[in-house]
């Protein structure tokens, strides 16, 4: 299943990223191309804004490819997404680039040697590259924070 995020979800965006799911996102694109996006890359709009969802409507090919997000709070956009959607058993966390969205690769301790910081090279255990934008992934100080909130949307 893949997403795509207008500009007032954005959060959303990146921690369905995080849980694994393809979403494009541009922080400005103007209604029309996100419409035509979603189209052609077979996309299901998530967006907060009415005027979107009922141009989107009017294609026939996403009268039932759009999900009007309800909530301000990105916590309870996750769980509709999830929800709307019977999700939670297709999480696969930390599995997408969260800039880029394309999956990451698993990259060897060794290889990661002169990626890193060498702080980081000792400390971490596993890592990860994105093939397209060449950022390295790790579990650092800020994963145990993250791995709490995930929780929460895996009950």
């Amino acid at each position: 299943m893949k997403f795509i995020a207008d500009c007032m979800v954005g959060k959303l965006a990146r921690w369905l990223r995080l849980l694994g799911f393809d979403v494009a996102y541009y922080s400005r694109i103007d209604d029309d191309e996100l419409i035509s996006l979603a189209r052609k890359e077979r996309r299901i709009i998530l967006t907060r804004d009415h005027e979107l969802l009922k141009k989107a409507r009017r294609t026939k090919s996403l009268q039932k490819k759009t999900l009007l997000i309800e909530n301000e709070h990105w916590e309870q956009q996750v769980e509709q997404v999830l929800d709307h959607f019977q999700l939670r058993q297709k999480v696969d966390p930390n599995s997408r680039c969260l800039e880029c969205n394309h999956k990451l690769k698993f990259l060897p301790k060794s290889r990661a040697k002169n990626l890193v910081p060498p702080f980081v090279y000792e400390k971490a255990d596993s890592f990860a590259l994105c093939p397209s934008c060449g950022r390295v992934f790790w579990k650092g100080t800020h994963f145990r924070d993250m791995e709490k909130k995930l929780a929460r949307f895996l009950k």
